[in-house]
């Protein structure tokens, strides 16, 4: 028989031990009951988090096409494929699989399906019906992830016009800039399961919120024109040794641009390998002095407000004195007694300056803005620039900028604003905004653009003096710009470039600016070639370039010569 001591502290352990128990017991059901009584909801909720996600449906980038209807910018599906070796149930058999699929050797996948790295890519880029096959294989431990490219089925023939698309989708100059919201269209949402193993369990489409595709865009731009520009363009910068050059070609009535090429320009199916300094639009950003082109718009501020007519005639000596600075004629060589026929013809500076200063300063700059200068045209292109004119009472203006401004000195335009101002005279003195989107489709709807008038810079009566004026210009002195069978409207401008030490006297901006045919024009073009060596002069490199424009146009767009369009 145990000793009564020894009964005693055995008792006692066991009243200890249950006691224990007890209290632990009281710990559990205690945790127990706060997570699942006190803590339930918010528990329930994380597991819901955790097991219930969205996934955002990005939405087809709308396409671009030209106005004939070819593709210019589209959006193709490639597949990026990837790997969680952990969860890869029978590698070897699954490299068998996707050998072929993805033209990888098997061994090669084999090692990466075998790996313990939690994630590795096996392939980038793949074409979508290469994507869709390695999904239909719904192998455990394989991400399929789609993604839009963006491409550009016409490379480098419009790259200014149409623009880039980075990485992360977004549009960056051009029409994908401008319309980037409309492109873009909207996302949509899918609510998933998913399962231990990270496995997607698709829920019913009434959990589901279908993205909406971008709008489609059809384009004023007419690929075979823009083809015509681009190739007379890269023509004429070899021909006459210029460092670059632009063409833009526009519907006078309308405002529709028909063509912008620049040179050099770039492939946007090569981004990101893109030189920076490539991509803004000369047409639209930079401006540039534009010299005796910009007489065009003196002459029909002088017309238009009755301060000259063709026949009214002036002595020149070749140089005029206007705000205590003497300006000369290019060839500082005076003419005598010369009519603004002759005036604009011979381009003389002097003649300029004896209209401004008959104009007045508040008269001249008037007519200036009427055309649009010093403010952006409106058009829906990305990053265009006003321009600069420097206006009476800033601080920068003088009472000599009155003389230069009137021969494009001092003043600051782009191509764009340069050709719609020129545009007005063709198009009876009405001023369109530029425009280069024609259509919006949507998936339910189509939307055209109508042209849109800014105003009537001068009157209709102006505009016909001034276009004859033009048309003889043409005739005595810019011949090289001449169309056979065609009477043709324009003027010629040798511009200096200016640097921070005056004015190069080695290089000039040569351009040309005209439109056809003159009595009924069907297409108005800027030709810009910056530093020509082979010649300096604008009656040598620009002019011709036009021609060489203005025959094929006269071919492409079926325009008969003057006799036969006189004759029906």
């Amino acid at each position: 028989m145990k000793p009564e001591n020894e009964v005693q502290a055995k008792h006692g352990r066991l009243i200890v031990l249950a006691v224990v128990l007890a209290i632990g017991w009281l710990v559990i059901i205690g945790r127990l009951a706060y997570y699942q009584i006190w803590m339930h909801d918010e528990l329930e909720g994380m597991a819901v988090a955790e097991r219930e996600r969205e996934r955002e449906l990005s939405p087809e980038r709308g396409n671009i096409l030209d106005a004939t209807g070819q593709v210019l910018a589209m959006s193709v599906i490639q597949w990026d494929i990837s790997a969680s070796p952990v969860l890869v149930g029978d590698p070897l058999e699954l490299s068998e699989q996707l050998a072929d699929l993805l033209d990888i050797p098997r061994e090669e996948l084999h090692a990466k399906l075998n790996s313990d790295v939690p994630w590795v890519s096996l392939a980038r880029g793949c074409a979508q019906e290469v994507g869709e096959a390695v999904a239909s294989l719904k192998a455990t431990g394989i991400t399929c992830e789609p993604r839009a490219l963006r491409v550009f089925p016409e490379g480098a023939l419009a790259a200014h016009v149409v623009g880039i698309v980075n990485d992360g989708g977004v549009g960056f100059g051009g029409v994908e800039g401008y319309y980037n919201p409309w492109l873009t269209g909207t996302e949509g949402k899918r609510a998933i399961e998913q399962t231990g193993v990270g496995a997607e369990i698709p829920l019913p489409d009434q959990d589901q919120m279908a993205a909406t595709a971008g709008t489609n865009l059809i384009l004023t731009v007419d690929r075979n024109i823009q083809m015509i520009a681009v190739q007379e363009l890269e023509q004429a910068i070899e021909k006459y040794q210029a460092q670059s050059g632009t063409v833009v070609i526009m519907d006078p009535k309308t405002g529709a641009i028909l063509a912008i090429a620049n040179y050099p320009s770039y492939d946007p199916n090569t981004f990101p390998k893109i030189e920076e300094d490539l991509l803004p639009d000369a047409a639209l950003s930079a401006v540039w002095e534009p010299g005796s082109i910009f007489k065009v718009i003196t002459w029909a501020g002088g017309l238009d407000s009755g301060t000259i007519s063709p026949g009214t005639s002036v002595y020149d000596s070749g140089y005029r004195e206007v705000g205590g600075r003497v300006l000369w004629n290019f060839d500082r060589m005076g003419r005598g007694w010369v009519t603004m026929t002759d005036g604009l013809a011979q381009s003389l500076n002097t003649v300029a300056a004896f209209i401004s200063t008959s104009m007045g300063k508040e008269l001249f700059y008037t007519y200036v803005e009427r055309f649009g200068f010093g403010n952006s045209t409106g058009v829906d292109l990305a990053s265009e620039v006003a321009g600069m004119v420097r206006r009476p009472g800033d601080p920068d203006w003088y009472p000599s900028d009155l003389g230069t401004n009137a021969f494009g000195q001092g003043i600051a335009v782009t191509p764009v604003q340069m050709l719609s101002a020129v545009s007005a005279v063709a198009n009876h003195g009405l001023l369109m905004r530029p425009y280069i989107v024609k259509e919006f489709i949507t998936a339910d709807k189509t939307i055209s653009v109508e042209p849109m008038a800014v105003r009537q810079a001068i009157t209709e009566e102006t505009a016909e003096t001034l276009t004859e004026m033009l048309v003889e210009v043409v005739a005595r002195e810019a011949t090289k710009a001449q169309v056979t069978g065609y009477r043709i409207a324009g003027k010629t401008g040798t511009a200096q470039v200016p640097t921070p030490a005056g004015y190069d006297p080695d290089a000039t901006i040569a351009s040309f600016i005209g439109f056809a045919p003159a009595d009924d024009p069907q297409f108005a073009i800027l030709v810009k070639l910056d530093k020509p060596q082979a010649s300096p002069w604008a009656n040598h490199t620009a002019a011709p370039t036009f021609r060489a424009i203005a025959e094929r146009l006269m071919v492409y767009l079926q325009i008969p010569p003057d006799e036969i369009r006189a004759a029906q």
